[in-house]
């Protein structure tokens, strides 16, 4: 299982438009055996939870309409109610914790979202109680990064930037934001688990992994696009879990899909960084 490197199915229904959606899972998918890794998609299909989705069932996850979005709240929900269920990078980390998985690729983590008194998502508690790593573009660039990087500290989650001194915003490789921790091998992000594990502390290791610099966006025109998406979500009165999926789309449309090959790209990169230290990981047994 230590090569195993688990995906997200939340980026499959609810993150990327339908078609797109299913061939970026198939990228995301070969980048990591490219790379040394066993992928294993991860979704809930009629109440079952499945640890490595088939291609078809990656498809009708992609395809359907009625797919729940479960953080790990609403796993037992979606799996007494024999419901489909895409899952987030919190429900994908504690299925993976059961599942012996050591190794997570997402897009972004969740955070402390803008102009809201309390909408924090449930990834920041799951990193701060599930001993994995997680690859990531850092977080989402619609959040308040500022409250999320605090939040990421105050629950003791180990944030290190791949070959980095800041940390990415998702369509951004560089930001204002900077982190102290640094590593530069995959093997590095293994022996810092490790080392988590002998001395007994909790929580996972996130490794931040900027978007390849010839997709990376402008932060600062970045930053006029989100204002404008935000300015309609609120006006629309999309909120929750919903208002994720909503921003992103949205920014799409404003950028006349600069955002949506971003995206891509930074998805397929984490998994490919994915494959590459679950690799190291299988190589240490």
């Amino acid at each position: 299982m230590k090569k195993d490197v688990a995906l997200e199915s939340t980026v499959i229904a609810h993150g990327l438009p339908k078609g797109i959606n299913f061939e970026t899972a198939l990228n995301m998918e070969r980048a990591v055996r490219e790379n040394g890794g066993t992928p294993r998609t991860i979704g809930i299909l009629g109440g079952e939870i499945v640890v490595g989705l088939t291609n078809e069932q990656i498809k009708k996850l992609g395809m359907a309409s009625n797919v729940l979005k479960v953080g790990t709240a609403e796993i037992a929900y979606a799996t007494a109610m024999k419901r489909d269920a895409a899952t987030t990078v919190s429900a994908t980390m504690a299925i993976s914790r059961t599942s012996g998985i050591s190794v997570l690729a997402t897009g972004g983590i969740g955070g402390v979202h803008r102009d809201i008194d309390w909408d924090v998502s449930q990834d920041i508690i799951e990193l701060s109680r599930t001993r994995m790593i997680v690859v990531s573009a850092g977080v989402k660039s619609i959040l308040d990064v500022p409250k999320t990087l605090e939040f990421l500290e105050t629950f003791g989650v180990t944030i290190v930037a791949y070959r980095t001194d800041c940390f990415p915003l998702f369509h951004c490789s560089k930001s204002p934001y900077r982190i102290n921790l640094t590593i530069n091998s995959p093997e590095e992000a293994v022996q810092i688990l490790k080392e988590k594990e002998r001395l007994g502390i909790e929580g996972g290791v996130l490794v931040a992994n900027p978007i390849p610099e010839a997709d990376s966006m402008n932060f600062d025109e970045l930053s006029t696009l989100i204002e404008s998406a935000l300015k309609s979500a609120e006006t629309n009165g999309i909120s929750g879990k919903a208002l994720t999926p909503y921003l992103l789309s949205r920014l799409a449309e404003l950028s006349d899909g600069k955002t949506l090959d971003s995206n891509i790209s930074l998805l397929i990169n984490n998994a490919a960084l994915g494959g590459l230290i679950a690799a190291s990981f299988g190589a240490e047994q």
